[in-house]
């Protein structure tokens, strides 16, 4: 089992750039795919950006690509989403999540464990 607690979020203007951080608990950190979603006021839950056990492999939403970069660390139990060039639709609460299926898993129901969000405003 796994607790993640995201921080990092807060108000930019349009252009602007955030790091978000996902900090996690458990010594099997090392044995989860980490996930990035978003979730926008009256929309459903998004899939954003993962990363593979070792740090090797990322996998990023077409709307996002080369504006995101998602990183981990598994020496520290962390994992990150480098926000730049952040644009007033990238307005939502952004979660952290780990599955220990294999393969790129973008959806949602396929990861077990959540953090509890993070706001992320980009004002135009």
């Amino acid at each position: 089992q796994v607790q993640l607690v995201e921080s990092g979020g807060g108000l930019v203007q349009d252009g602007g750039s955030l790091r978000l951080s996902c900090a996690a608990s458990g010594r099997t950190f090392g044995s989860y795919v980490l996930g990035w979603f978003r979730q926008a006021l009256g929309k459903e839950r998004e899939f954003v950006a993962l990363v593979n056990r070792s740090g090797s492999s990322t996998y990023y939403a077409d709307s996002v690509k080369g504006r995101f970069t998602v990183s981990r660390d598994n020496a520290k139990n962390t994992v990150s989403l480098q926000m730049d060039s952040l644009k007033p639709e990238d307005t939502a609460v952004y979660y952290c999540a780990a599955t220990r299926y294999f393969g790129v898993t973008t959806a949602p129901a396929l990861y077990s464990y959540w953090g509890q969000g993070t706001q992320v405003t980009v004002s135009s």
